[in-house]
């Protein structure tokens, strides 16, 4: 079954699965390998 999720669900979901804490700058680094990543599959289209 599939559920429609909101932004802020489809958000707590990203930052468990990226095992996000409060040090800002683990969260920052974490943040740019995921901007890295989306970053590449973009290119993939072009």
């Amino acid at each position: 079954m599939t559920e429609k999720k909101s932004q802020l669900e489809k958000f707590k979901e990203a930052a468990r699965q990226l095992e996000t804490d409060d040090d800002e700058e683990r969260f920052e680094e974490r943040l740019k390998k995921l901007v890295k990543q989306k970053s590449k599959d973009d290119n993939k289209d072009g």
